[in-house]
């Protein structure tokens, strides 16, 4: 459902929050401990800068921090910055919602049900139970390198 940029953003982000507030991580870094690639991981952090969730220091010491509190920072927020604004547009003209197919109502619920959820989600509550609570299933949590502000 959510793209790979979306979940290696929000992993990334998870990642972040989890360390000193203010600390200036590189791409390469982020990548480095989510076992992604640096240049991918640059793409990445290139979209979370440009939507305003986290902000580029330049330098040798530099890279991207929060701008955002994880409080303020929705999912929806993480994937439109990733994926674009989502859109349900299944109709070839703009039509009275009305007088639509019944396909249309059906996309117009799914894409009004999905938007509620990410709007409604914040970093802030991922961070609440950042992983797996059974040792069993760990493994299997793509979101498990970043159990405690860890690296697995």
């Amino acid at each position: 459902m959510l793209g790979k940029t979306s979940l290696s953003a929000t992993r990334a982000l998870m990642l972040l929050a989890q360390q000193d507030p203010g600390a200036c991580w590189s791409p390469r870094r982020i990548a480095e401990a989510l076992g992604e690639s640096p240049t991918y991981m640059a793409k990445v952090t290139r979209h979370l800068v440009r939507s305003g969730i986290l902000e580029a220091e330049k330098g040798v010491k530099g890279g991207v921090r929060f701008l955002l509190q994880p409080e303020q920072i929705t999912l929806l927020a993480v994937v439109e910055a990733c994926q674009g604004t989502i859109v349900g547009d299944y109709c070839k003209s703009s039509v009275p919602r009305s007088a639509v197919c019944s396909f249309h109502r059906a996309a117009q619920e799914l894409h009004d049900s999905i938007t509620s959820v990410l709007a409604r989600w914040t970093l802030a509550d991922l961070l609440a139970k950042p992983y797996a609570a059974r040792s069993n299933i760990v493994g299997a949590c793509l979101m498990a390198c970043v159990k405690e502000g860890t690296v697995s």
